[in-house]
């Protein structure tokens, strides 16, 4: 019988909606499904001690290797890279790194045919380095490579001359030139940094919005759109990130209050280069994905801005909607693995 595991980093499924969601919809395939984590593999005995979901309950039981694994969490430490990889020689995987924001950056520049939607990015070493960038731009954007949930993103505005205004989240802070050259030097330190001009994306009052691109494979192996929402930000924030205070919209309801009766055409924009980048984007890499999360805006004209990539996008509240494509795929990677 086909085997399909589950691969995380918390110990037991309890807390994890999605390992529910996969379970029930495993059963609904006539699919095995288990949950595992990386100390419960055991190379020596073969073996992986294991969570089934039976009875209406998860359950402990020694599993066989699974055909596919869904890798839900990267390995932070060296013994879990050498977990995985080992995994790997044994079990097909679903997920693959694009990798941080400035390789993803270069990748879709150098590659020219969506380069045009592509938000100019530095990638800087001091902070001195980011001052000319004021020059053209009264507002900056300074993001950490490899940040998620948008959170510890900057934005920096020069309010006049050798000063400026700093907002991360709901802090703000007004620096010198010096000073914030000083804090700049201070974050790198810890972390590597891209800068970007600030691209301007609000409803009509005033909230800053984007948009979540979510794409899945389905049972073909062939990318379908699992759904497109817009994030609001729930205040003054700069940041919509669900994970960071702001909240999902209708996609449907909010392009008619903010587009009125061009709301059809933004939709359908979105839905066409929603699909038509994702092939693109995939096409730059050897490895195939399963699921992508990409974040765009529109500024005041209207034109189109990719945020960044996500290939590992957040579902909340819509587990099922993943699982019903997920596993299916999980299927067509075993039979095109063994054709």
């Amino acid at each position: 019988m086909t085997l399909i595991g589950m691969l995380h980093r918390r110990k037991s499924p309890y807390v994890l909606k999605r390992a529910y969601a996969y379970a029930a919809v495993s059963k609904m395939e006539n699919v095995e499904f288990f949950y595992f984590s990386f100390e419960s593999v055991n190379f020596q005995e073969g073996k992986i001690s294991g969570w089934v979901y039976d009875d209406r309950e998860w359950k402990r039981k020694d599993m066989s290797f699974p055909d596919v694994v869904i890798n839900s969490c990267s390995p932070r430490n060296k013994r879990e890279y050498q977990i995985t990889r080992k995994l790997k020689k044994q079990c097909l995987f679903t997920s693959y790194s694009v990798g941080n924001k400035m390789s993803v950056h270069k990748k879709i520049v150098k590659a020219k045919q969506f380069s045009d939607f592509i938000i100019p990015s530095y990638y800087i070493k001091s902070g001195k380095e980011a001052l000319p960038h004021f020059s053209n731009n009264e507002k900056l954007v300074l993001k950490s490579l490899s940040g998620k949930h948008g959170k510890g993103v900057l934005f920096i505005e020069c309010i006049e001359t050798q000063r400026f205004k700093v907002v991360v989240g709901s802090e703000v802070k007004i620096y010198s030139e010096d000073e914030l050259v000083l804090y700049i030097d201070d974050l790198i330190k810890e972390k590597k940094y891209m800068l970007q001009p600030f691209i301007e994306c609000k409803t009509k009052a005033g909230l800053t919005y984007d948009f979540r691109l979510h794409v899945q494979k389905n049972g073909q192996g062939i990318w379908e759109i699992n759904l497109i929402y817009p994030r609001i930000s729930g205040s003054s924030r700069l940041v919509s990130n669900v994970s960071s205070g702001g909240y999902r919209g209708e996609l449907d309801s909010f392009l008619k209050d903010e587009f009125d009766e061009d709301y059809f055409n933004m939709k359908r924009l979105l839905e066409q280069f929603t699909l038509s980048f994702t092939k693109h984007f995939e096409s730059l890499y050897s490895k195939e994905f399963d699921e992508l999360g990409i974040d765009v805006g529109l500024d005041s004209n209207k034109k189109l801005w990719i945020y960044e990539v996500n290939w590992r996008p957040g579902a909340k509240f819509r587990e099922f909607e993943v699982a019903k494509k997920m596993i299916p795929y999980c299927l067509f990677l075993i039979r095109k693995n063994n054709s």
